[in-house]
């Protein structure tokens, strides 16, 4: 015997431990089973943009389907669903971390259709019955496992447009925003050119797993940098400066930048009684809008720093009629729907959306209504029209909701605020605008989702509410 082994004699005890792993009772499986599909289902809404609310609905839809009733607990980045259990089995709890939310318009839709499907398709088999009958356990094995091929599915599906395609798109969309706040042709396009250089510098630090934060920060920065540059080269253009106001290339980016932030969502979360992922969505939001609010500041010190001067009431002179405008925020939506990989059907129900919220903010705007409240009731108009419709035509109304509002962001005051602070001749005034930016956006989300909740409640979601030829017409696909 060696003397490691005389040694290990006199001490005494076993060496190591063997681990081992319980599997979960024959009993709990059906159980386990069910609950692990509710919550992969509602991970994958969550994961792709959809609120609070509707993933704990979904959760308790598909569970009910096997005539099971649990406890949902979510919050931002994970969710717990737990049974209570019966006389026949102990309870089972369930829970999966959520990923990082990315935002995909066209899987949202599908995870929602696949909800609709399994709830209409009825009770298969109690699970808890399934618990002790060989036949049953069978069947509702069958199910779930179609179920979760279905899921895998539409998981795992390639994206509807290449990453290409999608710079692309979000060059549309600020040049419909430039368009939307009056620029000219030689603004329209130099906003384009913009945002395709933000996007293909956001591909490039995506690599690197940078944070969103620099990323927010970093495309901020680009945008103020080409208004820097337009400025110092205005005197040498062939173009009047009032032709090509540098304002309208900072104001197009960063609606771009804020339309990815989920306020909409966060608001709602807030108002059907769910703090903790509201508290998350929030402080995202906030976070994001902070790195374009630091990159602004910081391009915009530089130049003052450098002497380069910028007026803060420099803005279009609206050279668009009407129309043109209201254009302009109909293609602003549908863009960024197909951006987050609508398909073009929907995008072209989000720019419908879109087109309405900016007439109604328009005409109030016009009435002395002041902006805030404005655009809270052309919120409030998408958050009915989203509600009530969305379920015909098989669109989740988030996608409606987040997409309609993207024309009536406050991108302008935002950088005329940080321009009034950085200039230091009105610090107040600076203050002012970023409040009226903030109040702005938090009257969107909040005028969204009070129009959500009065379809709700009026019941404008009844079939019966639309005669059956456009009922038949929007349900087409």
């Amino acid at each position: 015997m060696t003397w490691r082994g005389v040694l290990r004699k006199v001490v005494g005890g076993v060496g190591s431990l063997t681990p081992t792993r319980v599997p979960a009772p024959a009993v709990e499986r059906p159980v386990r089973e069910v609950l692990e599909l509710a919550v992969r289902i509602g991970e994958a809404m969550l994961a792709l943009g959809a609120p609070a609310a509707e993933v704990t609905d979904a959760i308790r839809r598909v569970s009910r389907v096997y005539e099971l009733e649990c406890q949902v607990d979510l919050t931002f980045t994970s969710i717990m669903v737990a049974h209570d259990g019966t006389e026949r089995m102990p309870g089972v709890t369930v829970m999966r971390v959520v990923a990082s939310p990315s935002a995909d318009f066209e899987r949202l839709a599908r995870v929602v259709d696949q909800v609709e499907r399994i709830v209409r398709s009825g009770p298969v088999v109690p699970a808890a019955e399934a618990a002790v009958d060989d036949e049953a356990r069978d069947t509702v094995r069958e199910s779930l496992a179609a179920a979760h091929a279905e899921l895998d599915a539409v998981l795992a599906a390639p994206r509807t447009y290449r990453r290409g395609v999608v710079t692309l798109l979000l060059s549309a969309m600020a040049a419909s925003v430039a368009l939307l706040l009056g620029g000219g042709p030689v603004s329209v396009v130099l906003a384009a050119a913009t945002t395709a250089l933000i996007d293909s510098t956001f591909r490039v630090l995506a690599a690197l797993r940078l944070p969103v934060f620099f990323l927010q920060l970093t495309g901020a920065a680009i945008a103020t940098t080409v208004a820097v540059v337009v400025t110092v080269l205005a005197p040498y253009l062939p173009l009047e400066v009032s032709a090509l106001p540098p304002a309208l290339v900072v104001a197009s980016g960063i609606v771009v930048l804020l339309a990815g932030g989920s306020l909409v969502g966060a608001a709602d979360d807030a108002i059907n009684g769910f703090p903790v992922t509201a508290s998350g969505r929030l402080v995202e939001v906030m976070l994001l809008t902070i790195g374009i609010v630091v990159g602004i500041g910081a391009v915009l010190d530089l130049a003052r720093r450098l002497g380069v001067g910028f007026v803060l009431d420099e803005l279009p002179v609206g050279p668009w009629p009407v129309a043109v405008q209201v254009l302009g925020a109909a293609g602003a939506s549908a863009a960024w729907a197909m951006a987050s990989y609508a398909t073009v059907r929907t995008a072209l129900l989000a720019g419908a959306t879109g087109a309405t919220a900016f007439v109604v903010a328009m005409l109030l705007g016009g009435t002395g209504v002041a902006p805030a409240a404005a655009s809270a009731l052309g919120a409030l108009a998408i958050g009915f029209a989203a509600e009530a419709l969305g379920p015909r035509v098989r669109v989740p109304a988030i996608v409606l909701t987040i997409c309609g509002i993207v024309p009536l962001l406050p991108g302008l005051a935002i950088y005329r605020g940080m321009l009034a602070l950085v200039n230091g001749d009105d610090p107040t005034q600076g203050f002012e605008l970023l409040l009226q930016a903030g109040i702005t956006g938090l009257a969107l989300a909040a005028g969204v989702t009070l129009g959500e909740i009065l379809a709700r409640r009026t019941g404008a979601s009844d079939r019966r509410l639309i005669p059956g030829y456009i009922r038949r017409t929007l349900r087409r696909r």
